[in-house]
């Protein structure tokens, strides 16, 4: 398996490196691993729904 450090995931998500290790110390990138002091996401992980953004119910 191949995989990416948090900078290239984050470049390949158009988000941020600091964003990325986030998720990555959360759990919600399936397959990511710490090495060092370094994050790695697996090369086709798929980018999580961003649970910070309200999502408006219609009424």
């Amino acid at each position: 398996m191949e995989y990416l450090t948090a900078a290239q995931t984050a470049e390949k998500w158009n988000i941020s490196r600091h964003r990325v290790s986030k998720l990555c110390s959360e759990g919600r990138i399936e397959g990511a691993k710490l090495m060092g002091n370094v994050w790695l996401a697996p090369e086709d992980a798929k980018k999580p729904e961003d649970m910070r953004l309200k999502i408006k119910e219609e009424k």
